[in-house]
């Protein structure tokens, strides 16, 4: 006879959490690293009291906002090759909705991340109660249907029992490599306190064996002629080289095969930026050197690449007659994008195999195309030097001589975060990525306000290593508060806060389409009510200070240089504040080298959006639907 434990739901939950393993490449490691919780009605006595009950199996950390939580556990298992992630745990009502923009940027990123929202009594005692959303189309509405959308699995667990299938359905998608994201078990509060008679067995230590599946031989075939036959390959390397370690294995086909990588924002740092092969960021924020590869390749490799827009120009990049597309990705919804030829299957294996493959025939590009794209390089590497000088250390820095000055003090242990505003394009054309995982930004979502607790997450998973959060003024307005969380658990990341006053991204895009820079820009209201007055007197630095970071201000490019390594040996959580010049200035980095399209008003009669549109239409008459 199977013996039982009576527990909670809650406990029930935490004590099966605690007992879940992911296993890859005999690495072995617990799935559910920590719980992140806000404690509200909804789930103070069910899931708070069993993490208190837990504690000794269950870390437990305390945020401040609940989007900021979820950004720290995606923050966690990135730098955690989606081996392991956090738990997060929130009341009903809007510290449940807060879920939702970490849940979207957890699943348009496919990192795992658990949520564990409360949800309104399954008993209906009473009706409503506090916080109910009432929905006269049905009675089984609660507000936590918004995850529905922007989770890779949901479920409502109405009574105990329920957990069980659902608790093992959820572990499956946490760990499914191509299928992962946000997965949420939304927990009525008064399940979560009821007890039930549990199997001992449910509580067992279980391992979740991360796939990696080889390509099927047809497939295969079809790859390696494919690449036999071109003669100007392109590699675009995207985040699922780094989720499936794929590094080593692509510098090895790129090295045997002589055939150049160009990266998405997740791919960047897949070579390290000295690699013979390594050719840039691609795309609307690429380089000069690796788009104007990827207009003339007649065979783009896509490994581990979604193909967003900005990484094929809005469909105006890979313009050669006849390019073909081969994409190994384990997504089968990737492999078979542009209509290319899919090899669907683990980045890592993939390579390996072609490699092998390739070898067999001695295949490699030829010595022309080599030494073009090398003299190429070359060239924009002189032009990326060029954007990170500063001849007169004693002045205000650019935002790219404020990267600049960064790029020379780190090594390959640091790790930088980015996600939103100016500093993605810059970064994505101008850093020197120096190990696999230096480069993390988050571009699929671009989410404002993800930087710091992210940063946080990374810390934590990687504890020796100094990690810094790269956040404009409008980021840091956004979501603060998770500084606090730095100061008590002592998490020593270091925050670099570039004020610009204003958005200075969408600024200049709104420029570019006719939009004159409307409000983006953080003034006072001139006499005719637009905000082109003076900047705003907003002191950043102190609002930093007053949640307990420790501050270094830096004016010029001297103070910058000595504040940076100041905080890089700092111990405790550190801020470098430094401001450039205002939002309505070019940051120094070059132009972008591919369009993007944001659509511009067809009909207008202000002189700027009358020509964006003619710009606009011109770029539109060269998009390409490959089929």
């Amino acid at each position: 006879m199977t013996s039982t434990t009576r527990l909670t739901v809650a406990q029930a939950l935490i004590r099966f959490l605690a007992a879940q393993y992911t296993e890859r490449d005999g690495v072995r490691r617990r799935l559910i690293g920590a719980t992140w919780g806000i404690f509200g009605h909804g789930n103070v006595a069910g899931l708070g009291q069993a993490l208190l009950e837990y504690g000794d199996v269950m870390p437990y950390h305390q945020g401040r906002n609940e989007q900021s939580m979820v950004h720290a556990a995606v923050g966690w298992a990135r730098q955690s090759n989606r081996l392991s992630t956090h738990a997060v745990t929130t009341s009903v009502g809007p510290g449940a909705t807060n879920l939702v923009t970490g849940a979207a940027l957890a699943t348009v990123n496919r990192l795992p991340v658990l949520l564990l929202p409360g949800d309104v009594f399954a008993t209906r005692p009473a009706d409503p109660v506090l916080q109910q959303l009432e929905a006269p189309h049905g009675g089984d509405v609660s507000v936590n249907d918004c995850l529905r959308p922007v989770s890779r699995y949901f479920d409502r667990i109405t009574r105990p029992e329920a957990l069980i299938p659902a608790v093992l359905q959820a572990m499956r998608v946490l760990t499914d490599p191509a299928d992962t994201g946000a997965v949420t078990l939304a927990l009525p509060q008064d399940v979560q306190a009821e007890a039930y008679q549990w199997p001992e067995d449910l509580f067992a230590e279980r391992t979740w064996t991360v796939r990696r599946p080889g390509p099927d031989p047809v497939e295969f075939a079809e790859a390696v002629h494919a690449i036999r036959a071109a003669r100007r390959p392109l590699v675009v390397a995207g985040g699922g080289v780094h989720h499936s370690r794929a590094e080593e294995a692509l510098a090895e086909f790129a090295g045997t095969t002589g055939i150049p990588v160009a990266s998405t924002q997740a791919g960047k740092g897949s070579l390290r930026w000295n690699h013979p092969q390594d050719v840039g960021g691609v795309g609307h924020t690429g380089t000069a050197t690796a788009n104007e590869l990827a207009r003339t390749a007649d065979l783009v490799i896509g490994v581990g690449t979604r193909y967003t827009d900005f990484t094929t120009a809005s469909g105006t990049l890979f313009t050669r007659e006849g390019v073909r597309f081969l994409n190994l990705n384990i997504a089968p919804l990737d492999g078979h994008k542009l209509s290319g030829l899919p090899l669907v299957a683990d980045a890592r294996s993939g390579l390996e195999e072609l490699t092998e493959a390739l070898e067999m025939h001695d295949h490699r590009v030829e010595p022309a195309y080599l030494a073009e794209y090398t003299e190429d390089k070359e060239r924009w590497e002189q032009r990326v030097e060029a954007c990170f000088e500063a001849d007169e250390p004693d002045i205000r820095p650019t935002q790219t001589q404020v990267i600049g000055a960064l790029d020379a003090l780190v090594d390959e242990s640091d790790v930088i975060v980015n996600a939103a505003g100016s500093l993605p394009g810059d970064l994505h054309k101008l850093w020197r990525s120096r190990s696999r995982d230096q480069y993390h930004l988050e571009y699929g979502y671009s989410c404002m306000g993800y930087e710091i607790p992210a940063a946080i997450g990374v810390k934590m998973a990687a504890p020796d290593r100094p990690v810094w959060a790269l956040v404009g003024d409008g980021t840091f307005l956004m979501m603060p508060t998770e500084i606090v969380t730095a100061v008590q658990e002592g998490i020593a990341i270091k925050v670099l806060l570039v004020q610009n006053h204003g958005y200075a991204s969408i600024g200049g895009l709104s420029e570019s389409v006719g939009g004159e820079r409307f409000g983006t820009a953080y003034r006072y209201r001139s006499g005719d009510g637009t905000y082109t007055g003076a900047p705003l007197p907003v002191d950043l630095a102190a609002n930093a200070a007053g949640l307990g970071m420790r501050v270094l201000r830096a004016k010029t490019v001297r103070d910058l240089r000595r504040a940076l390594g100041e905080a890089r040996a700092a111990d405790t959580p550190t801020c470098v504040y430094v401001e450039t010049e205002t939002a309505d200035t070019v940051s120094g980095a070059p132009g972008t080298q591919a369009w993007w399209d944001v659509p511009v008003a067809e009909t207008a009669t202000r002189s700027s959006a009358v020509k964006a549109r003619e710009e606009y239409d011109r770029h539109v008459s060269t998009r390409r639907r490959h089929l």
